[in-house]
């Protein structure tokens, strides 16, 4: 039985014990390709850091916070899957210094200094043997150019465009490209429906 590793929801970077960088992905696009994944008969674990949905009963979820947990635990399970769906939007930066207490008013400006954090799914992709890898790519301009690049430099197999309206929201709408670039399918609607598209073509192109 194939075994499907699926990264969703946020990460959080803390700047200080009550205060954190983060972005409105909901983890509704995660869990409705969970569902999807485990109707076709797979074996799905999801890292998922904080969301408020209910992930399906059957799979089993993995709770992290941050950036770099969300990698540690995925460089732990990948090797035991076939392949992953990188549909988790992790933070992508973090603070240099964490503040040990809340950071008070001054009145003055708070410049806050920042530096990347790691790539989950390049990492995966860059220690992947056999298996395959699918990333999600939310751009707000160049979209295609960027997704390819993303694809390329995370050594992705297939790359999922979709705009910034899909976070936290009901409903999406996807392009999929492969390595060559080329448009395989587009999906519109609710992220289940949008959820079993990608499913179909994920068999398609890299399982059948």
């Amino acid at each position: 039985m194939p075994r499907i590793l699926i990264t969703s929801g946020p990460t959080r970077q803390y700047l200080d014990p009550v205060r954190y960088l983060t972005n409105a992905s909901s983890g509704r696009m995660g869990c409705e390709l969970a569902a999807a994944m485990l109707a076709r008969g797979h074996e799905v674990v999801v890292v998922s850091g904080p969301v408020e949905v209910d992930y399906p009963k059957r799979a089993e979820v993995v709770q992290v916070v941050s950036t770099e947990e969300m990698l540690a635990a995925c460089r732990e399970l990948f090797p035991s899957c076939d392949g992953l769906i990188g549909v988790a939007a992790p933070c992508d930066y973090r603070p240099v210094k964490v503040a040990a207490n809340k950071i008070a008013k001054t009145g003055s400006p708070l410049e806050l200094h920042l530096v990347e954090t790691p790539d989950v799914v390049a990492t995966l992709g860059a220690e992947k043997s056999d298996q395959w890898l699918v990333g999600f790519a939310l751009e707000t301009e160049d979209h295609r150019f960027r997704a390819i690049t993303k694809m390329e430099r995370k050594s992705c197999d297939l790359m999922v465009l979709n705009e910034p309206s899909a976070m936290n929201s009901l409903h999406n709408e996807v392009e999929i490209l492969n390595r060559e670039g080329m448009v395989v399918a587009t999906f519109a609607g609710t992220k289940s429906v949008v959820a079993r598209g990608i499913v179909q073509v994920v068999h398609a192109e890299l399982m059948d």
